[in-house]
């Protein structure tokens, strides 16, 4: 019986310590820019493990006051249409995706902008079962703890935009030579055609499919009303 009770009191201690580490880790986050991620951490380590490749981290936290409001449209367009409506989860998307999934088929889409962003500042790269229920957990705490505004200028600080490059100031300075807060839209939707594979597309060089997303982004941009954050 004492060996029970210990384990017990060590499992609701570890319980206890979690939900304030990751509560008071997602109200720092609500003030304070993210200074590196799980997923630089891991690139910086394969950089390092491979002798072909320089150590590159090349990020610049912007205020979303300071990006064009092109990039919030894009992203909203090529990756989250729903983003000012739903709670952190596309249940149609996820439904459409179990569905495709069980015929062998895959589809695009079903992981919100919010969930990105959990993924990419609290998470690690995986599809394990655990991993999927702090990402689903990690969501809701975000989105009833942050605003859209603060979820959209996070994600455009943080996700990853091309070998070593994260968020849009870096890239707009890398592909563009420009500040974020200068990119046009046609810039903006190269950018987010990318995102799905940003280590295997670029801006740089877009292929035929590339383009071919970035002129369905910009009348997706145009038919889409005003995601109104960015100047």
């Amino acid at each position: 019986m004492k060996i029970i009770r210990w384990i017990w009191r060590l499992l609701w201690k570890t319980a206890l310590w979690f939900f304030g580490l990751s509560i008071g880790l997602v109200i720092i986050y609500r003030f304070v820019p993210v200074p590196i991620t799980p997923l630089m951490v891991i690139r910086l380590v394969e950089q390092a493990f491979d002798p072909e490749k320089d150590l590159r981290l090349y990020k610049d936290w912007e205020s979303i006051d300071h990006i064009s409001k092109n990039a919030p449209q894009a992203v909203v367009a090529a990756e989250d249409q729903k983003f000012l409506e739903h709670k952190g989860f596309d249940f149609e998307a996820m439904e459409k995706a179990w569905e495709n999934n069980k015929k062998g088929k895959r589809i695009k889409g079903a992981s919100t902008i919010t969930q990105q962003t959990v993924k990419n500042v609290f998470l690690w790269p995986s599809r394990s079962y655990v991993r999927k229920g702090l990402e689903a957990y990690f969501t809701v705490l975000v989105e009833l703890l942050w605003s859209k505004e603060r979820i959209m200028e996070v994600y455009l600080n943080v996700i990853e935009m091309g070998n070593g490059i994260y968020g849009i100031e870096a890239a707009a300075q890398t592909y563009y030579k420009k500040p974020a807060a200068k990119l046009n839209r046609s810039q903006a939707a190269m950018i987010a055609a990318v995102l799905p594979n940003p280590r295997r597309w670029t801006p740089a060089r877009p292929t035929g499919y590339i383009r071919g997303r970035q002129s369905w982004i910009m009348r997706q941009m145009n038919n889409l009303e005003p995601v109104g954050f960015g100047i």
